[in-house]
């Protein structure tokens, strides 16, 4: 791993800004959903979409189940953090959970919220290819070193 452990490095710095923007949105959603301002949620989530056709009168299980998406953005945003220490000393165990638990969740928000047009390409679209980055970092540092070891 000592020859590749710049990409390693590397994609754990990635992580760490992935799961630290992770964190802060999960935050920031719950904080709009527990003042009651699902509107502002939503807002916040979808920012490419105009905030004026946002405001409405939400059902109260629209606000769980967008509270439910911050928590979500939280705990994996900390799995992801916590990870990118362990990414950076080549743990393949961390490697693995962070391309898991941040690549999934990045594929959802590809899948539904980029190629709708519903977000911004800063910080979301951004955030997509951090998390793609330091995915294909930290598999080229493994498996190129796991093919060493077997030669």
């Amino acid at each position: 791993m000592k020859k590749y452990s710049i990409l390693l490095k590397t994609a754990a710095v990635l992580w760490f800004i992935w799961g630290a923007v992770h964190i802060l949105a999960g935050v920031m959603t719950d904080k709009f959903i527990l003042s009651g301002d699902i509107s502002g949620a939503v807002g916040g989530i979808a920012d490419a979409v105009d905030p004026a056709t946002l405001q409405m009168n939400y059902p109260d299980a629209t606000g769980a189940v967008i509270g439910q998406h911050g928590f979500n953005l939280l705990w994996i945003g900390l799995t992801t953090l916590i990870c990118c220490f362990y990414v950076w000393k080549g743990s393949k165990n961390a490697i693995f959970l962070a391309a898991l638990t941040g690549g999934l969740a990045d594929l959802g928000y590809f899948l539904f919220m980029d190629l709708g047009g519903y977000v911004n390409f800063v910080p979301g679209t951004v955030m997509t290819l951090v998390s793609s980055a330091a995915i294909i970092l930290s598999f080229t540092a493994y498996f190129k070193t796991a093919n060493l070891k077997k030669e």
